[in-house]
């Protein structure tokens, strides 16, 4: 009997765990499951394998909107045939919901976290890790870091890390742009660390005039407030802000080097697609994620958390040092065995099969 599964989220506008969700979605309805990705609202930023079924319960003149999403999902699930083996929630606002239904209907849900414990989040995401992870089948966290947390609320937790996206290049011979990248999205640039990383890149880019810095991610908020501070630190010219891509990957293959300026992380896919496209990679080591792909010195530089001035000593470094970007880069190739598809999809069947 082929398996059922639903995946559930607020909307496929954007975002990493949603660009997880489409991977793991497409990879198993190739593997002969019948998948559904259901959302509440938004458009479609990511494609999908045409096998898939797409629910859009969009509808409802709720104001709230938990409450509206509780009786969508409740009255989509009401029919039986609608119901499926097993629910992949993401995201606590959407688990909130997709548990308390799935225990009215007896479905088996997994809830699936795709940030640390220490991003606290809305008093309503903190009750759902808090009092009703616990009711969940499983529930799936990026990195050993968080296990403790969620044994101690009674949830059963399991490591699932994100997958690398992106084919891991075959050669490494090619000429590459005298550029940086950083990815993410613009009006969380707080998170991101994208406001230090002006002033990261800014004496470093003036006394080397032939590179830049390439940011990819969209957001108008964001993007006026660091395109002021790239005019304040005389840098506008050496900034490219390419917005939301689709081609990222070709991005990250042209390029010399990526940085990860983030406060927190969960466990950042980017640092992953980045290596597999041989960057010489450079990262804060924060909570969470950069430690658990970077072997410092090996496949890419972590540098102390939030440690401004060690960052830039670091980057300097690696914009002098040709031969150091060019280890980095090789090593980096080799270095994503355990990140790969067929090794994350083959822990997530291993789940599917204890749950049912």
């Amino acid at each position: 009997m082929k398996n059922k599964i639903d995946f559930i989220t607020a909307s496929l506008t954007g975002g990493g765990a949603e660009r997880v969700l489409i991977l793991l979605a497409n990879e198993l309805v190739l593997k002969d499951n019948n998948v559904n990705i259901i959302t509440f609202g938004g458009t479609d930023s990511y494609e999908y394998d045409n096998n898939i079924n797409r629910i859009q319960l969009h509808d409802g003149t709720i104001k709230n909107h938990t409450l509206r999403r509780f009786f969508q999902l409740y009255k989509f699930y009401k029919k039986k045939e609608n119901r499926p083996n097993t629910i992949i929630s993401f995201l606590p606002s959407v688990s909130f919901v997709a548990i308390l239904v799935a225990k009215i209907f007896k479905i088996k849900i997994i809830v699936s976290e795709h940030i640390n414990h220490l991003q606290v989040g809305s008093i309503r995401d903190q009750f759902t890790r808090k009092y009703l992870y616990r009711l969940a089948n499983f529930t799936t966290v990026l990195t050993k870091f968080d296990i403790d947390y969620y044994q101690k609320h009674r949830a059963n937790v399991v490591v699932m890390p994100n997958p690398c996206t992106f084919k891991v290049l075959k050669t490494n011979e090619h000429l590459r742009e005298k550029s940086i990248v950083a990815v993410g999205n613009l009006d969380r640039y707080h998170h991101k660390g994208f406001d230090n990383l002006i002033t990261i890149v800014a004496p470093i880019l003036q006394k080397n005039p032939s590179w830049n810095l390439k940011i990819v991610g969209e957001g108008d908020t964001g993007m006026n407030y660091l395109q002021d501070l790239a005019r304040k630190n005389n840098i506008e010219d050496q900034i490219i802000f390419l917005g939301f891509r689709n081609d990222v990957q070709d991005i990250m293959k042209k390029a010399e080097i990526f940085i990860l300026s983030s406060r927190f992380e969960g466990l950042p896919m980017v640092i992953m697609e980045a290596l597999s496209q041989g960057m010489a990679c450079i990262a804060y080591d924060c909570k969470t994620g950069p430690s658990d792909i970077i072997v410092n010195g090996t496949n890419g530089l972590l540098i102390e958390d939030q440690n401004i001035v060690a960052m830039q000593e670091s980057l300097g470094l690696l914009i002098n040092n040709k031969k150091l970007r060019k280890e980095l880069s090789d090593n980096a190739l080799t270095s994503l065995d355990r990140f790969s598809m067929q090794t994350i999809i083959t822990k997530w069947e291993e789940l599917f099969a204890k749950i049912l």
